[in-house]
């Protein structure tokens, strides 16, 4: 269940089998859309197998300790005890560690073989730490470490098996050194599983970032898509019923256009929103670039505004990414000429120079009950733009009356990686 929740995390594309990054499920970290630990399920598989192992070993190793107390009922049901507790050692890794500690220090104690039953201390501390229980993890291991040492060192004169004597220093120095693999194979443990979980909430992070970044760019190209063809629009739907009765001619030419730019309007809408569509579908119809300037000053001119565009510098394509950003910032800026401005002419420059392309945008003014250059979500989608190119944008009045807007794009360098790949689709 872990692992499809990590698959479906969104982020970028893995390469490794199924859950590489995010390590073993029983080594993550809970985030907040994950089930608390008392509800997750019981390793009844692990703790069987655990269970059975120390019960078969244990016979074995008592075959090899003979001067030991014999196996007998008191000595399963501690090891029962040992290795059952770790059922629930997903729930309750605290005290899960501390009865694994304490049962093992009685079976021990009561002269039992020594075997596999250790490994119920191992495993109850690894789940402690790994769970985040450090200081109580380390508390149940040195608890019974010490009480070992005393049961072995001192102790012994009064315990089974009679005759016993002190465990030799050796003996002592080798259980010293599984205490210490134990914690440091746990605490690696525990540093993996914080690493991963970190790069786990990073990828989620940067899947949101993409999401709104992804979402601003649709939000600017329906704004900018929809105020020029709107524009259009409102423009001869006013033409239209004010010549409908004197010249019914103009007015069908009028609604002509009416209808040729809602449907241009349509079309890109769709081109907007194909990106909502399934994964790896293909683009179905080219980006707008500066190719596409004539449709612009026909549509200008068919709202009565004459456009007089001036191209300097060498030619050939741009950066896809830099070509929609031109021809957005010029449809936006003659969309505000029509909409803003009482001028009737309209003049654009395109330059091209090594490592970038500016654009210009003049009209003569005055302007009509608000500055010529527009307001609203306009000129600030058209800075956003060339910001995401690390371009500049200048706006406002000229000295001699009338607006411009000069926009700087490069076209080398910064201007690529400002590029989604799914923009345009």
């Amino acid at each position: 269940m872990d692992e499809q929740r990590g698959r479906g995390c969104p982020g970028p594309p893995r390469s490794g089998p199924p859950g590489w990054r995010q390590g073993p499920p029983w080594w993550r970290l809970r985030g907040p859309d994950e089930p608390a630990a008392a509800g997750r399920r019981l390793p009844w598989l692990t703790t069987v197998l655990l269970t059975a192992f120390i019960q078969i070993g244990t016979g074995f190793a008592a075959h090899g300790q003979p001067e030991r107390v014999g196996v007998d009922g008191f000595a399963r049901a501690l090891l029962l005890l040992a290795s059952g507790s770790l059922l629930l050692r997903h729930r309750h890794p605290v005290a899960v560690a501390y009865v694994t500690a304490g049962a093992t220090l009685v079976y021990l104690g009561a002269g039992y073989p020594y075997g596999p039953v250790l490994l119920t201390v191992a495993v109850g501390c690894f789940a402690a730490v790994v769970a985040g229980h450090r200081r109580a993890a380390w508390g149940a291991v040195g608890l019974w470490w010490a009480g070992q040492i005393l049961v072995t060192q001192v102790l012994y004169r009064w315990l089974p098996p009679d005759g016993d004597g002190a465990l030799g220093w050796g003996e002592e120095l080798v259980v010293a050194v599984w205490v210490v693999a134990t914690v440091a194979v746990a605490e690696l443990a525990r540093t993996r599983r914080e690493q991963w979980a970190k790069e786990r909430a990073e990828r989620a992070l940067a899947a949101r970032r993409r999401a709104d970044e992804e979402r601003l760019r649709m939000a600017r190209e329906l704004h900018d898509v929809l105020a020029h063809s709107i524009s259009v629009i409102n423009v001869q739907a006013g033409v239209g019923l004010a010549l409908l009765d004197s010249d019914p001619e103009q007015a069908r030419t009028a609604l002509t256009t009416i209808k040729a730019a809602s449907k241009e309007a349509l079309g890109e809408v769709r081109q907007v929103l194909d990106t909502l569509r399934a994964p790896g579908a293909a683009p179905r119809a080219p980006a707008p670039g500066l190719d596409r300037l004539p449709e612009l000053v026909e549509q200008a001119g068919s709202t009565g505004l004459t456009v007089t565009v001036t191209r300097e510098g060498r030619d050939g394509p741009l950066p896809p990414g830099v070509d929609l950003a031109a021809f957005r910032i010029v449809q936006e800026a003659l969309t505000n000429v029509v909409r803003h401005s009482g001028s009737r002419r309209a003049r654009v420059l395109v330059r091209r120079a090594p490592g970038s392309v500016t654009l210009r945008v003049d009209d003569d003014g005055p302007a009509t009950g608000a500055d010529a250059g527009g307001s609203g979500n306009g000129l600030a989608g058209m800075r956003e733009r060339a910001a995401a190119l690390k371009g500049t944008i200048e706006a406002g009045p000229r000295p001699d009356g009338g607006f411009r807007v000069t926009a700087v794009l490069p076209t080398t360098g910064a201007a690529r990686p400002g590029r989604d790949r799914h923009d345009d689709q």
